[in-house]
């Protein structure tokens, strides 16, 4: 699938790392219940920090982004 590709690539990475401190700033930045956001945040940073996908499972895919990379290859 092209998504789990690209989501297991370094570009998927970056974009998640990215996209979590963009809602974190956001969250702080708004305050008060924009803290939500900050900690929505947390998830695709670490997601992409540790190099873990959290869609993965849902699709039956391994969690891990190694092991993720190597499902996709196979399914080509």
């Amino acid at each position: 699938m092209g998504f789990f590709r690209f989501m297991a690539s370094k570009a998927g990475r970056a974009t998640r790392v990215v996209g979590g401190l963009v809602l974190i700033v956001l969250g702080a930045l708004i305050g008060g219940a924009g803290w939500i956001l900050a900690v929505v945040g947390l998830v695709p940073l670490l997601a992409g920090a540790f190099d873990v996908c959290v869609f993965a499972p849902l699709m039956r895919k391994p969690f891990s982004g190694d092991e993720l990379r190597a499902a996709v290859a196979e399914d080509q």
